[in-house]
């Protein structure tokens, strides 16, 4: 048949580990075979981003500035043991922390929804999206170690030649600090992108910080979006029948876990990233979480909200069969072509990726999953598949219905 082409470049950032073979074979035999695509590739295996001391990562997100749309697998933020491992210069930042901070926006994580997959949490009926800001925090800081008795301070210059200081601590001792930042213009766009999502799919919009504690830092987060909230978004929300409402970060988790689910839940780069794990396994799997970043510049790119899956590569690499679900990876690729797609005016893409979609998920409700779906699936399969042999069930069901 004829392949269906997509008119403007996709920016492709391969990744590490299981994952990275998984990314190939999705490509070989589920995108490819049906596209006429041009994929602006950039490799950042973690070994080619210390070959590169990290430059390609700086050139992945300036292509996704030029064309807008890109497709991230999951890559390693190497540690102690991964410097040891893959014969690293030192531990660079992680990849995605980069690629954020260069494109500002938030990340939006929602979990893909199966028939026979019921969620850990008895009460969820709908999806609940987390909303992640994107910049800054504890991924973009500054770290020291304290080799002994000092005092520890906070200090700034401004331009002006104003200067502010607080005591951190009076060390005794060895110990540690580090320094996060923010600003207000990125919080501001955190907050719009947060309200503007919510408005387009009719769903609260909860927010939740540590404001009682951080008193300055949270709380301003918590100042800005309802600024943002009461200057621009309030009365919309209430034509809407929709609401707002912003609460601490520990009173939000024990609300959620009592929740039905359909609202977007905000959080902080941390919070949303430990939230946004905790709320794609208490639907099934790590492995059902999609995930974008939506930049307020009009760049968005899409990635698997998991790891490299280092277990089972280890596996792969001895020989062993690997039963890894790869449907995070697949929606990565499907939300980064209807977005292509959309952008370019051209629907057939669109549709090529939503039967994509749609192929994957009638796979599983068949009964033709991986070994960590099958685990919690209702009716339980007579046994599971492995990751080679699911990738081939949903291509055939691609191929089937593409025919």
């Amino acid at each position: 048949m004829q392949k269906i082409t997509v008119k403007t470049p996709l920016v492709e950032i391969d990744g590490d580990e299981m994952t990275r073979v998984m990314w190939q074979m999705l490509k070989d035999k589920i995108i490819l075979p049906y596209l006429d695509i041009q994929l602006d590739y950039y490799d950042l295996h973690v070994k080619n981003r210390d070959n590169t001391d990290d430059k390609v990562t700086v050139e992945a997100a300036e292509a996704i500035r030029k064309y807008k749309v890109g497709v991230k697998c999951a890559t390693i933020t190497p540690d102690a043991k991964r410097i040891d491992e893959y014969d690293l210069k030192q531990q660079w930042k992680s990849p995605n922390a980069t690629i954020r901070a260069m494109l500002d926006g938030t990340v939006f994580r929602s979990p893909i929804l199966l028939a026979n997959i019921a969620p850990e949490v008895k009460h969820w009926k709908k999806p609940i999206v987390i909303g992640r800001h994107a910049y800054g925090d504890v991924y973009k800081n500054a770290e020291l170690k304290i080799p002994g008795p000092g005092t520890a301070e906070l200090v700034f210059t401004g331009a002006d030649g104003q200067v502010l200081r607080t005591t951190i601590h009076e060390f005794s001792g060895p110990g540690i600090i580090q320094g996060m930042h923010n600003t207000d213009d990125s919080i501001r766009s955190f907050a719009r992108a947060c309200f503007t999502l919510g408005l387009d799919q009719k769903l609260d919009v909860w927010f939740a910080t540590k404001d009682t504690i951080s008193k300055i830092y949270d709380a301003n987060f918590r100042n800005i979006f309802q600024e943002v909230y009461d200057a621009e978004f309030k009365a919309a929300f209430e034509a809407a029948g929709i609401e707002y409402f912003y609460t601490l970060i520990d009173d939000a988790v024990a609300r959620v876990v009592k929740a039905e689910g359909g609202f977007l839940w905000c959080c902080k780069n941390y919070d949303g990233d430990v939230m946004s794990d905790m709320v794609a396994s208490a639907f099934g799997s790590l492995a059902l979480m999609t995930s974008v970043l939506v930049s307020p510049h009009g760049y968005f790119e899409y990635e698997a909200a998991h790891g490299t899956v280092q277990r089972h590569y280890y596996k792969h690499l001895k020989g062993e069969k690997t039963s890894t679900n790869c449907m995070a990876s697949l929606f990565a690729w499907t939300g980064a072509l209807k977005k292509r797609g959309e952008l370019d005016g051209t629907p057939d893409v669109v549709r090529f990726a939503e039967t994509v979609e749609k192929a994957s998920i009638e796979t599983i409700e068949s009964g033709t999953m991986t070994g960590d779906l099958a685990r919690i699936a209702t009716p339980k399969p007579s046994g599971f598949v492995t990751t080679e042999e699911f990738i081939d069930a949903v291509a055939a069901r691609v191929a089937q219905a593409m025919a």
